[in-house]
């Protein structure tokens, strides 16, 4: 048969059905300040900023190959960034979020080459110590509060509307914006050709190698690309709870720790983990949260039978029991005359 009559095709049927469900409840989602309640679009915003930090840490340890536990460092930049941005230069805090983003993406350029002379375990504890060097740099600012913090001012507050209604909907529409424009830049990229060198590097850097892929470009790019937009996920997080100290801005256990988490349960390396984590893990916080430290010892199980039981995450076993891939990049041969 003549190879004319085979197509390459990447949508499936549960694709297209997943992405109309997608747009359904995207559109809910919008219009959520008009039927949800205060404490709900305060819940959905965090789990919208949660998600875009999985999303970018999944790009960086699942396709890049770069396993950072130090990515509050970028998280604490660029919410000191927004308050110095809007305290010190005036801007408003709309402007200052994209500008906090390039601020990370340009100070992740030195960070990079410096901790890529390291591998495997050692790039990971750098990664750690890079983040304390920002949090104890950021603690010495007595400017922005010192060791202590400091709070956004009033004034700047109020600049984001007029009404504590409007600002608490503006706020939760920044962050689903984030969420939606993380998710969609990841998949426009891994379905581009840098995104099928990414897929070449994760499954072996050495065969990457010898088909004349720049490995060390390629994942140069990518850190700070997730830099930039991590920075900019964490001016949108302080820009929400209205204070920053170095303590809370560069938690390993809240910005890293919790996002390594959720990737790791939902499934590495594909695009639907995260968010299969990022349900997961409200959920068992939402229902557990007032056992204090025995939360945490749950997570801990239940990331233990996860990665004993579907060591590809909960997604991971879907995909390969099922073949179900909500965000085609894969491609498959299809005969067009079986298809008729």
């Amino acid at each position: 048969m003549s190879t004319s009559n085979y197509q390459i095709l990447r949508s499936s049927p549960a694709s297209r059905v997943a992405a109309i469900l997608g747009l359904v409840v995207l559109i809910a989602l919008v219009a959520a300040p008009w039927w949800a309640g205060r404490a709900d679009m305060r819940l959905l915003s965090e789990i919208f900023l949660y998600l875009a930090l999985a999303c970018l840490w999944n790009l960086l340890a699942g396709y890049a190959g770069l396993v950072s536990v130090g990515q509050q460092a970028f998280v604490g930049f660029g919410g000191y960034m927004l308050f110095a941005l809007a305290m010190f230069a005036g801007l408003s805090p709309l402007a200052a979020i994209p500008l906090a983003g390039l601020l990370g993406a340009l100070i992740a350029v030195p960070v990079a080459v410096l901790i890529f002379r390291l591998r495997g375990a050692y790039f990971a504890i750098g990664t750690w110590v890079i983040a304390e060097v920002f949090r104890l740099g950021f603690a010495q600012v007595s400017a922005l509060g010192g060791g202590s913090g400091t709070s956004l001012p009033v004034g700047i507050v109020r600049s984001l509307a007029s009404s504590r209604s409007m600002r608490e909907a503006t706020t939760y529409w920044l962050a689903l914006g984030m969420a939606v424009i993380v998710i969609a830049a990841i998949y426009l990229l891994l379905r581009s050709r840098n995104g099928l060198a990414l897929t070449a590097i994760r499954d072996s850097e050495v065969a990457s190698s010898s088909f004349g892929i720049d490995i060390w470009r390629r994942k140069f790019i990518v850190y700070v690309v997730a830099a930039g937009l991590t920075a900019s996920t964490g001016a949108l997080i302080f820009l929400q709870k209205l204070r920053i100290s170095p303590d809370a801005a560069f938690s390993v256990n809240d910005w890293t720790a919790f996002v390594i988490f959720i990737v790791v349960i939902g499934g590495i390396g594909t695009l639907e983990g995260p968010i299969i984590g990022v349900i997961v893990f409200f959920l068992l916080r939402e229902t557990l949260a007032d056992l204090g430290t025995v939360y945490l010892l749950i997570l801990g199980l239940v990331a233990i039978v996860v990665m004993l039981k579907a060591p590809k995450g909960i997604w991971g076993f879907v995909k390969d029991r099922y073949g179900i891939e909500l965000f085609p990049l894969s491609r498959r041969v299809v005969d067009k005359d079986l298809e008729k």
